[in-house]
């Protein structure tokens, strides 16, 4: 695909460029969507229903187990060539910073220096009485229990019915209000409170460039919108900064 001039000029002159990151990057690497990983076992379960405080206080033991199933796909999963080129962007523009809806820490496997985490991290667990991140607990334990309370340790990710994290959302706020390129990757940018970023990346008068492979209902507010895999599109962006 030929990259817009415009777009590359504006890339070049650019001091901060966010790529805001949606489920369509992670599925290029082959992480089963959110509802897709209701597989095997869990086929019965509809994944609304294990993803709330409600379920995991009412059976602590399946969510748990339900989400290190997850845990151990998305660990045989690599970050693919989007990631990695977001991460070579990181030499060539003074300030890069990923805001992403994605739980599967692909974007820091790959080598990113500035992740905002909207959705938390699967790879993480905290209390779940005092919010606290924990990185030592018994594995024999399902679930395991907080060292500090002896409360029960789940996911460090956004269940329904919960709020995104403050201080993440106010990085992110700032992130894409400042920014000078905004890059949509993956993702239809309808789902707020997230969906409210790009659009105040457009207020704030940034360049916006869709990359998805199709079109989606934030198109028509993008400067430019690239239909395709982010996979092959993001290395050929780069490479007109070369």
């Amino acid at each position: 695909m030929d990259i817009p001039v415009n777009l590359c000029n504006r890339l070049k002159a650019a001091r901060h460029v966010v790529a805001f990151t949606g489920a369509g990057m992670s599925a290029e690497s082959g992480v089963p969507t959110f509802r897709d990983s209701q597989t095997g076992l869990w086929s019965n379960f509809r994944a609304e229903d294990l993803a709330t405080p409600h379920a995991f206080l009412k059976n602590p033991v399946i969510v748990w187990q339900w989400y290190a199933s997850r845990r151990e796909a998305i660990s045989k999963v690599q970050p693919n060539r989007g990631h990695l080129a977001l991460v070579q962007l990181q030499t060539m523009i003074e300030k890069v910073t990923v805001v992403t809806q994605n739980i599967d820490n692909l974007h820091k496997r790959a080598g990113q220096e500035i992740v905002v985490e909207l959705h938390g991290n699967i790879e993480r667990v905290k209390c779940f009485e005092e919010n606290r991140v924990v990185d030592r607990f018994s594995p024999d334990e399902v679930p395991p229990t907080c060292p500090f309370c002896g409360g029960l340790l789940r996911p460090d990710v956004v269940w329904f019915g919960e709020l995104l994290p403050a201080e993440e959302f106010k990085r992110a706020e700032d992130a894409c209000g400042q920014c000078d390129v905004l890059l949509v990757i993956g993702t239809s940018g309808v789902v707020y409170p997230a969906a409210a970023l790009p659009q105040l990346a457009v207020q704030s008068g940034a360049y916006v460039v869709e990359v998805n492979p199709e079109r989606t209902p934030f198109s028509r507010h993008a400067d430019v919108s690239l239909q395709g895999p982010s996979g092959k599109l993001l290395p050929e962006i780069l490479e007109c900064l070369m």
